[in-house]
């Protein structure tokens, strides 16, 4: 008496769609996610809450990516214990880095910095942060220091101004392609996966109709 001998195969086909629908997700919601994120403060000189000597001649900032320049894009304030400025002319930006002048022959004491910038990505972004100084500059330390009338800088300025948010039209990231070319990718994928849904489907049918022959032990 002859006995059939079935062999049973396991289809990869659930396997492959489901790798094929995780690579989907991942191009269409994780790359799009980091790509928005703003940029960030990195270093500081002086650095946040930490204490020096004298103060130097200019703050620098340092950002994670390259930031965006332009008239009115960039602004510091560098204020002592009293709420007087110390900063001097305007910021400049060089790539990912701000630099800020400050005045000469400031005070001892504790400064707060705030800085406002535009991002990479068009969009505005501040902070806040602190440092002290433990001694006077030179001119704090002369005879003469006490009669020189003040420095028109030190006096209290208007806290930062509204960043104008206009993107200067040669660095503008708005490009239609570089927007869609995630769902393009994700599309792609997921029509070659479905292809080789197909095709594998296709495979395991023929495999299983022809493992139904019979056989004698």
């Amino acid at each position: 008496m002859g006995v059939r001998i079935l062999t049973v195969r396991r289809s990869p086909a659930p396997i492959a769609l489901a790798a094929t629908l995780l690579a989907a997700f991942l191009l269409l919601f994780a790359w799009p996610q980091s790509a928005a994120a703003h940029d960030s403060l990195v270093a500081s000189d002086p650095a946040a809450d930490s204490t020096i000597d004298t103060l130097p001649e200019d703050l620098t900032l340092t950002f994670s990516a390259a930031l965006i320049s332009g008239e009115g894009s960039t602004a510091v304030v560098v204020t002592d214990a009293d709420g007087n400025s110390i900063t001097e002319g305007e910021p400049t930006v060089d790539g990912a880095m701000v630099t800020q002048p400050l005045i000469a022959d400031a005070p001892a004491g504790d400064y707060t910095v705030l800085w406002q910038v535009v991002s990479s990505d068009g969009h505005p972004t501040d902070g806040e942060f602190s440092f002290s100084v433990t001694s006077s500059g030179d001119a704090a330390d002369s005879p003469d220091a006490t009669t020189s009338p003040e420095p028109e800088a030190a006096e209290t300025e208007t806290p930062l101004a509204p960043v104008e948010t206009e993107q200067p039209a040669e660095t503008a990231p708005d490009d239609p392609l570089l927007g869609a070319l995630p769902w393009i990718i994700g599309a792609v994928v997921v029509a070659a996966g479905v292809g080789a849904l197909i095709v594998v489907m296709r495979r395991s049918r023929r495999g299983d109709s022809g493992s139904d022959t019979p056989s004698a032990r």
